[in-house]
């Protein structure tokens, strides 16, 4: 992944996606390391995180992770999950934050240079063409490690650059770092 040191740069953080990648892969994200990572190498403007929250949201596990990143530097896009059971009478979670990171995205193109998509989701491949037609690099990283492999085969070719997160870990991987400021 190319930086330009003046370039300005934004992330967006698909939760529950990075979530999965850094579990198959048994790895932990130290975020302050990563967003340290980036401010590093560009002008970083926002980095945003998306994620969705059970009602009980005081009791969630991700809520240290949510207040923690809220503290340090990180925007917090969170919404309700939805519960529901499922055909074999399981209780399931669902909370998809696509739509709410698209349009932050398009938003956010007038005012970067540059893009970082924390995702392997296949429907985001064409927010990233148009992403592109509006002058933006769009950056993904993901993992083609896993089995399956977490990124979509056509969001990977329309990136400007993909990235496997296997490389970035000696970057922004944590080594003995609190678990609440480990990935979610």
């Amino acid at each position: 992944m190319l930086f330009h040191p003046d370039e300005k740069l934004a992330i967006f953080i698909d939760g529950s996606n990075l979530f999965s990648t850094v579990k198959a892969l048994n790895i932990d994200i130290d975020y302050s390391k990563l967003r340290r990572y980036f401010a590093d190498r560009s002008r970083l403007l926002r980095v945003n995180y998306y994620t969705a929250l059970v009602d009980d949201a005081e009791n969630s596990p991700l809520r240290p992770l949510v207040d923690w990143l809220d503290y340090n530097g990180y925007t917090m896009i969170t919404k309700p999950a939805k519960e529901f059971i499922d055909e074999h009478g399981e209780r399931k979670i669902k909370g998809n934050m696509d739509v709410e990171l698209a349009v932050d995205m398009i938003d956010m193109a007038k005012y970067v240079d540059h893009m970082v998509l924390f995702s392997g989701d296949g429907d985001f491949r064409s927010l990233v063409e148009a992403l592109q037609r509006k002058g933006v690099r769009v950056s993904v990283i993901s993992s083609t490690k896993t089995r399956p492999s977490m990124i979509a085969d056509e969001l990977r070719r329309q990136a400007d650059s993909f990235v496997e997160i296997l490389d970035l870990t000696k970057y922004f991987t944590s080594n003995g770092a609190p678990s609440e400021i480990r990935s979610s």
